[in-house]
C-alpha cells in the first residue's frame, strides 16, 4: 500500500509541519523558510518512481526513492542556481505522487532530477564530481541534470553549469540507482564565447567496464551520441581533453541520457 509522508524540519531536527497522504500529497507550507530548515519526504514502497516538487519555483522531476529523502532548503549563495523565486515567501507548494508505470516504463530521459543536491540519498539520478569551481553552486556537478539548458552565459540561474576550476584531471559522475537500458547521450558544452573554452573531446566510462570517446564541436547545441544498449548503474564523464584556445574556462550545461527501465 502506498504511503507518503511529507514533513518541515528546522535545523535542530523539531518537525515545523507534517502532512500525509497514500498515492498523492500535495501540501501548502505558509511559513519563510529560516536556514538549516529541511524537508523530509518519506514515501512506501521503497525502490519505486514517484513525482516530486520540493518547491514551486523549482519544478518536479520523477525520482527513483530507495528510501527516505531529505532536501535542505538553500539560501544566499547556495541558491544562485535556481530560479531567484525558489523558496521565497511564506506560502509554498510541495508534492509527491506515485508515478503511473506507464510515466516510466517507455522510452526517456533518465538522467533529469531538478531535485538533486550534494550528498542526496536515495533519490536518483544523482550527479557528483571530483571538483566545483570555488564551491558554488553556480558550478555545481548537479547543474548538469537539472533539465535547464542556456548554455549561451554562465553564472547564476538559468546560466549555472558544471565548472571544473580549471582542473585536468575533472571527473563527472551520474548514478541511476538501480539497472537502466541506455543507449544515447546528448550533451550541450557550455557556450559563453569569447569567456569559455571548450572540450574537443570527452570519455564516458560505463558501469559495464565498457568506454566511449566523444568528440565535441565548439558551441552550445546538442551533441548527440548514440550505441548499442547498455545495461548500467552509473556512468562517468572524464579525460576531458580542451581546445587550443587562450580560454581556462571549459564547461558543461547538460548531460542527458536517454533509454529504458531494465527489462
Amino acid at each position: 500500500m502506498e504511503k507518503i509522508k511529507i514533513e518541515v524540519l528546522n535545523a535542530g531536527g523539531e518537525v515545523l509541519a507534517e502532512y500525509c497522504g497514500s498515492e498523492e500529497a500535495a501540501f501548502v507550507y505558509d511559513r519563510f523558510y529560516c536556514e538549516g530548515d529541511r524537508i523530509r519526504i518519506e514515501a512506501e514502497p521503497k525502490n519505486s518512481f514517484w513525482w516530486i516538487q520540493v518547491d514551486d519555483a523549482v519544478g518536479r522531476s520523477m525520482v527513483y526513492l530507495t528510501g527516505v529523502m531529505e532536501y535542505s532548503v538553500p539560501f544566499g549563495e547556495q541558491k544562485l542556481n535556481l530560479s531567484p523565486k525558489a523558496f521565497e515567501g511564506d506560502w509554498h507548494l510541495i508534492s509527491v505522487r506515485k508515478a503511473k508505470v506507464f510515466e516510466y516504463s517507455g522510452y526517456r530521459c533518465l538522467s533529469v532530477n531538478v531535485n538533486d543536491q550534494h550528498g542526496q540519498e536515495n533519490a536518483y539520478p544523482h550527479a557528483s564530481a571530483n571538483v566545483e569551481t570555488r564551491g558554488e553552486s553556480v558550478f555545481a556537478a548537479m547543474n548538469a541534470i537539472d533539465g535547464t539548458i542556456v548554455p549561451q552565459c554562465h553564472g547564476r540561474w538559468p546560466y549555472e553549469s558544471w565548472g571544473i576550476n580549471r582542473r585536468e584531471d575533472a571527473k563527472w559522475r551520474l548514478d541511476f540507482g538501480r539497472t537502466v537500458k541506455a543507449d544515447k547521450i546528448i550533451i550541450y558544452l557550455r557556450a559563453d564565447f569569447p569567456h569559455d573554452n571548450w572540450w574537443t573531446e570527452g570519455k564516458v566510462t560505463f558501469s559495464d567496464g565498457t568506454e566511449m570517446i566523444l568528440p565535441f564541436e565548439k558551441g552550445g547545441h546538442g551533441q548527440e551520441f548514440c550505441f548499442e544498449p547498455k545495461q548500467i548503474e552509473w556512468l562517468e564523464f572524464s579525460d576531458l581533453k580542451k581546445a587550443d584556445d587562450p580560454s581556462p574556462f571549459p564547461a558543461l550545461t547538460q548531460f542527458e541520457v536517454y533509454g529504458t527501465e531494465q527489462e
